[in-house]
């Protein structure tokens, strides 16, 4: 982590010296380290004397190169912001998911959730730039788990197509309902106007899966209301009581 500069009016809410803290004002330390954790720091300069000047430099060359990989995949089907002159990127891809919004009303969390009918945890989500995906492979991705993202991100835009054409519903497609469980596909009742086949194993047929499908869980949450309210699934206090006697 490296410094962060706020304004003066945000200055009282820093982390402050643990030993100079009187708790008489702003929010005191977060750690036992003066400006931070300790440990990012050497965890980085391990690794540095660990890589060395050519090892660093070939990372950087492969995430660089793995990161324009997937921006020339994916660029004949999503916008891509912050492309150079030359249409390249640095080591990351911005996947520009707002103008789909206006055509199909898919947001960036459909597509995020929709990733984990793939498998995928989704990719930093609206940071820099709300309503994007920024995608940042590392120098260690493999071009097969490369190439199997970068399917999985075209099959989201063919539904997303399904969608803009009106084949697919608005509100009832496999964006809007994702993520699909295991309780789905074995459900007696099917009420959406897609299949369980495009739900639960998007992209490839249900029988001939990959071994290692993952199954989210649950359905889709409502995120915001968790953002904005504290919920806390620890058991109640008088089940400690009881294992205590």
């Amino acid at each position: 982590m490296g410094l962060i500069g706020v304004k003066q009016h945000l200055a009282p809410f820093l982390p402050s010296d643990p030993q100079a803290f009187d708790g008489t004002s702003g929010v005191g330390p977060v750690s036992a380290a003066q400006y931070g954790s300790a440990s990012i720091l050497t965890i980085a300069w391990a690794y540095m004397l660990m890589m060395g000047g050519e090892g660093l430099t070939e990372a950087t060359r492969y995430a660089i190169l793995n990161a324009n990989y997937i921006a020339q995949r994916l660029s004949p089907h999503y916008p891509l912001l912050f492309k150079g002159a030359h249409g390249r990127v640095a080591h990351e891809c911005i996947v520009d998911i707002r103008p789909l919004k206006d055509t199909s009303g898919v947001t960036v969390d459909d597509v995020a959730k929709r990733l984990i009918d793939h498998g995928f945890h989704a990719p930093t989500m609206s940071f820099p730039v709300a309503g994007t995906l920024m995608i940042e492979p590392t120098e260690s991705e493999s071009l097969t788990e490369i190439d199997r993202f970068c399917d999985a991100m075209i099959a989201v835009r063919d539904e997303i197509r399904d969608i803009e054409a009106g084949r697919l519903s608005k509100t009832d497609n496999p964006l809007k309902n994702a993520p699909h469980t295991i309780a789905d596909l074995m459900a007696s009742e099917w009420e959406h106007g897609y299949s369980r086949q495009a739900a639960c194993f998007p992209g490839r047929p249900m029988l001939g899966a990959q071994p290692d499908k993952y199954w989210s869980p649950v359905n889709r949450i409502d995120g915001v209301y968790g953002d904005r309210n504290l919920i806390c699934s620890c058991p109640p206090l008088e089940d400690y009581a009881e294992v205590a006697e």
